[in-house]
């Protein structure tokens, strides 16, 4: 690294080029294929005319996502994730999705139905939970305005825009929107995920090798939340906002 920039050419709370193409895919109620710097993920939203066991006949809705990555979406070949066996680090991934999702939609709102995410990786080159969480935004608001625009609900669930950020600190100085071979190398990992309004969702933050002060953390969160902003926007102008 020469001077503020990094091994791509970025300043360090520069984003990677970032683009969200809509309806990406034929049959989904919601579909889309987002691409940041060379990750690149296909986000579908399913609308499931049902909903788990503890919700039936509440009159609510749920959201809920799985995410999966491609065999050679990464240098090397990976095996196969079955439903049977699929590994510790995928739970959490669709967990921290599910989760951003159903914090940034009133899916009360949606009748006693589910909404599906499928996060599949096909190209990963870091962040690629943080680019599943801001594609599955827009994919949840295509299919929700599936269900509005044919007269399946009646009223548009109240939402905040919601994206999420990878970081890590690396010799002191904090870098945003990590690629792999940076994410691999940082000696703090980091995601953020928040609203439009700044509101965080979901902070996680683990040393990988010395710890940090809570100084630090803010720096963090505030470059995080530079970074979220300017998605958003992207989201925003994608869809129409």
């Amino acid at each position: 690294m020469l001077g503020n920039a990094r091994f791509d050419g970025r300043t360090f709370d520069e984003i990677r080029k970032t683009t969200i193409e809509r309806n990406f895919l034929k049959y989904p109620e919601g579909s889309v294929l987002i691409t940041q710097g060379n990750t690149k993920v296909i986000v579908t939203a399913s609308v499931l005319e049902n909903v788990p066991r503890f919700l039936v006949d509440t009159g609510t809705g749920w959201i809920t996502a799985e995410y999966n990555m491609l065999p050679r979406a990464t240098q090397n070949r990976n095996s196969r994730e079955r439903e049977r066996k699929v590994k510790g680090r995928t739970h959490e991934i669709q967990r921290l999705i599910g989760r951003s999702m159903r914090a940034a939609f009133n899916y009360d709102k949606i009748g006693e139905r589910t909404i599906r995410i499928d996060c599949d990786v096909i190209q990963a080159d870091g962040g690629t939970r943080c680019a599943s969480i801001t594609g599955a935004f827009v994919a949840v608001f295509d299919a929700i305005n599936y269900l509005y625009n044919e007269q399946r609900i009646y009223e548009f669930p109240d939402y905040k825009v919601t994206a999420g950020i990878s970081l890590g600190l690396k010799n002191n100085k904090v870098l945003l929107d990590l690629n792999y071979e940076e994410d691999s190398n940082v000696d703090v990992d980091f995601n953020l995920v928040a609203n439009e309004d700044l509101e965080l969702i979901e902070i996680q933050g683990t040393a990988e090798g010395l710890p940090f002060n809570k100084e630090k953390l803010n720096e963090i969160i505030e470059v995080g939340e530079k970074g979220i902003m300017e998605l958003i926007k992207i989201q925003k102008n994608v869809l129409n906002l």
